[in-house]
């Protein structure tokens, strides 16, 4: 019987070697397919850093395959006969090489996922074993339960890898999770190591002038670009970090400081998303860091469970809850995204330095996503569509099945509390304690009523008024209600009008 001639898909955010759908591929019979379409590159106006990273970093990909012996066909964005999508690429190439079968490892977008799944291509699907978590093991957690929460299936997840466990399966430390150990602000004469640099090779300065001729409009520098585009150079990113980052990873994970834009960040988020770091590799390395003696245990532990707790968790909650998770929408939000999200343009220092940092490098780290942009579209009540098409948009590691979950459960609280058991919102004390932003801002951040008082205090009160028929049974914002019971009819007046004033302003297309 003839063996079937296979054409594998490889995605843009699949450039990973080990990939299910690559595995068993005959290099004489077989073909892999890359493609750069316009519908995946605008379908939300992504920064032109995300667009380079990915296009060259799937032009590298595809010269390593053709070095490892696979049949490589790579449809470039300006080959005359694109179609422009991947189903459309998908049925072309298909045809043309009278391919048996289709074979496509999980994708990451249930968009274009269900997009694929609408054709009548001979299709087999892989499991994505680059999550240490399958979406049938998360389904199989999760069923029963009404509410899920990070913390037990980050323990599950720990269990599973037997990463910081005793030899009788206990946490290493007496404790599964040591986050109160990584709030600290940034102390004076404490500097964060001069970022990992990568100058951009011949492909990558091609990839720069495709972007520059095609994608002009989409906001965000592009002169900046330095990451990684190949498993070497993201290996090497990663190795910086360990050698210089991840000790003060631990306490200063959650700091903020003016111009500051990468502190003690790894970085590695967009390799690791698009398959050029291993997650298990990377997790075994900060083990080994920590059994080695180099690192305290607050900073192992916080950095793994990013990775195997939430990052696998959002993954699972994505899969679970799409396609109707995409429209929570708990408090009703309807107010636009301010212009000042796409420019940087705005009085507000915090504001300014995590968008501006944002257009800059396609970066930001978790605390100025959520406590700071993210923080701001919460008590603004903007609409969750369009917080979160702007996450998808600006940030490098931005994919549907993390970022969605991210913006709309944790940042926004749409979804109810199903991701999350609290809205993080704060008022610019918060920002200040964990800053310095607030010392060089036009506003202030003592004041919460007077013309030049700090937006967030104001709008944070307005925002637990406005929906305290909501949030008043959260247990864990009892003791904020009680503070807000407890003041005088005048101040809540003047933090009612100040907060109207202030959204007001939104409304007519103002910054503030």
């Amino acid at each position: 019987m003839k063996a079937p001639k296979r054409l594998c898909l490889v995605l843009g955010d699949q450039l990973s070697f080990d990939l299910a759908s690559l595995q068993g591929l005959n290099a004489e019979r077989d073909t892999v397919l890359l493609v750069e379409v316009m519908e995946e590159a605008s379908h939300v106006p992504h920064h032109p850093q995300k667009i380079i990273l990915i296009f060259s970093a799937m032009r590298h990909f595809a010269e390593a395959l053709r070095d490892r012996g696979f049949q490589v066909q790579y449809v470039s964005l300006e080959d005359p006969d694109n179609t422009g999508s991947v189903p459309g690429e998908l049925h072309r190439w298909q045809s043309l090489l009278q391919a048996d079968e289709v074979h496509i490892t999980e994708c990451g977008d249930w968009r274009l996922e269900q997009s694929i799944k609408d054709t009548d291509l001979p299709i087999q699907w892989h499991a994505d074993g680059r999550f240490l978590c399958s979406r049938n093991e998360f389904l199989a957690w999760a069923q029963g339960k009404k509410q899920l929460r990070m913390e037990f299936f980050y323990r599950e997840m720990r269990r599973k890898s037997r990463l910081l466990l005793n030899g009788d399966g206990t946490p290493v430390g007496g404790a599964w999770n040591f986050d109160a150990e990584n709030r600290k602000a940034l102390p004076k004469g404490v500097t964060a190591p001069y970022p990992a640099r990568f100058a951009p090779d011949t492909i990558t300065l091609q990839v720069i002038t495709l972007v520059k001729e095609r994608f002009s409009s989409h906001y965000g520098a592009m002169d900046t670009f330095d990451y990684p585009v190949t498993h070497a150079d993201a290996q090497a990113l990663w190795a910086y970090f360990l050698d210089f980052g991840l000790a003060a990873f631990g306490d200063y994970q959650d700091a903020m400081a003016s111009n500051e834009p990468f502190l003690f960040h790894a970085r590695i988020s967009a390799a690791l998303n698009i398959g050029l770091l291993d997650l298990r590799q990377v997790c075994s390395d900060v083990e080994s860091a920590y059994w080695s003696g180099q690192i305290a245990l607050n900073a192992a532990e916080g950095f793994i469970r990013q990775l195997i707790g939430w990052r696998e968790y959002v993954r699972g909650v994505y899969w679970l809850r799409m396609p109707e998770y995409a429209t929570g929408n708990r408090f009703g939000n309807t107010r636009a995204l301010p212009e000042f999200y796409w420019t940087g343009d705005t009085k507000m220092n915090c504001m300014r330095q995590a968008i501006g940092q944002s257009l800059g490098y396609a970066y930001a780290h978790h605390i100025q996503r959520l406590m700071v942009t993210g923080n701001f579209a919460l008590l603004a009540g903007i609409a969750p569509t369009e917080v979160c098409e702007w996450y998808l948009a600006i940030y490098m590691d931005a994919f549907d099945w993390v970022e969605l979950p991210n913006t709309l459960g944790m940042v926004m609280h749409a979804d109810g509390g199903y991701l999350g058991s609290k809205p993080y919102c704060a008022s610019g004390q918060y920002i200040k304690r964990m800053s310095n932003y607030c010392r060089d801002c036009h506003y202030k951040v003592s004041e919460s009523t007077t013309e030049d008082a700090c937006p967030f205090n104001a709008l944070y009160w307005h925002f637990l008024m406005r929906h305290g028929d909501l949030l008043r049974s959260n247990q864990r914002l009892g003791m904020v209600y009680k503070n807000l019971d407890r003041m005088q009819d005048t101040k809540l007046d003047a933090l009612w009008n100040r907060g109207q004033a202030l959204l007001a302003r939104l409304d007519a297309g103002e910054s503030l």
